[in-house]
């Protein structure tokens, strides 16, 4: 990566923050720093849970902190523990909390109106366009990807969601016990690992990874969110769980497909996967991949 690359995007970053006013204390003409401004429109008119919070904007927790005493003392919000759970503080809005979130949201319009006003017709489409690319490549840059235990809850909805795509898109439909198992048990180390792809702490993707001593490890549970397809998540996902196998001592991933999923399949095949004769009998599957990891002949440790 050249510095000439670098220096753009800080170019742009000083563009983008002197232009919507990040530079002041008085974000949008109020009194109070862009952080807290947005601290309060994130907070949202239904409230949430401050670690839910600082999670989605990936704040520390003594910034936090003092963000929300500042609010606090402002009397634009509340912090009080959960009644689902005591242990967890909760967030809400206070009624001048509600209408300075709609102030912050007209002055922001303004702002957006002083950037689009001046342009053409043309020139409005292709910035907006521009602006929608950078958002994609945006949320590209913010994935990161954690081995997790199958039984946290992120692990669950992911592989609900992968359950019911899968039901939805195959002909005969999907039913988990029919197919070959990748239990929980499977999926952890050190017989297996699964993998969380997230962006601003929210689940998009999983994929996951059976060990097999002796033999080719399998690729498992493959899914990402629709939301965050078309930027390339697919293939990191893929590429991980390739270093999992390196970094364990695999020479040769395995993995099956259903004939439906042609995204998956053109994904294996430009990721260097070949197809196999059948090396399982899972039902719902039509082809069957491979790729060796190692070049042959180099001892594994597993």
């Amino acid at each position: 990566m050249g510095d000439v690359e670098v220096q753009r995007v800080r170019r742009f970053n000083r563009e983008v923050a002197q232009r919507i006013g990040a530079l002041t204390d008085h974000f949008l003409g109020r009194s109070r720093p862009m952080g807290e401004a947005r601290v309060l429109w994130e907070i949202g008119p239904e409230g949430t849970e401050v670690r839910a919070l600082r999670a989605r904007l990936a704040l520390d927790s003594g910034y936090m902190s003092r963000v929300l005493r500042s609010l606090q003392h402002q009397g634009l919000i509340s912090v009080g523990a959960s009644p689902d759970d005591r242990r967890v503080h909760r967030v809400e809005l206070t009624e001048a909390g509600q209408a300075e979130r709609a102030e912050l949201d007209r002055r922001s319009d303004e702002v957006a109106l002083t950037i689009l006003e001046p342009l053409g017709e043309s020139q409005r489409t292709r910035l907006i366009a521009a602006m929608a690319e950078v958002e994609r490549l945006l949320d590209a840059s913010n994935v990161r990807f954690v081995v997790e235990a199958p039984s946290s809850t992120d692990a669950r909805w992911c592989l609900e969601q992968y359950f019911a795509e899968l039901n939805a898109r195959f002909d005969t439909g999907f039913d988990p016990s029919r197919s070959i198992s990748a239990d929980a048990h499977e999926l952890t180390p050190p017989a297996g690992a699964l993998l969380i792809a997230r962006i601003h702490a929210r689940p998009v993707g999983c994929g996951a990874i059976k060990f097999h001593a002796g033999s080719p490890a399998e690729v498992k549970r493959m899914w990402v969110a629709p939301e965050a397809r078309g930027i390339g998540l697919g293939r990191r996902l893929l590429q991980e769980l390739e270093r999992l196998a390196r970094d364990e001592g695999v020479d040769v991933l395995r993995l099956e497909t259903n004939g439906s999923l042609s995204e998956a399949i053109a994904l294996y095949r430009s990721s260097g996967f070949r197809e196999i004769p059948a090396f399982n009998d899972e039902p719902y599957a039509h082809h069957w991949f491979e790729k060796r990891l190692s070049e042959p002949g180099r001892a594994s440790t597993m």
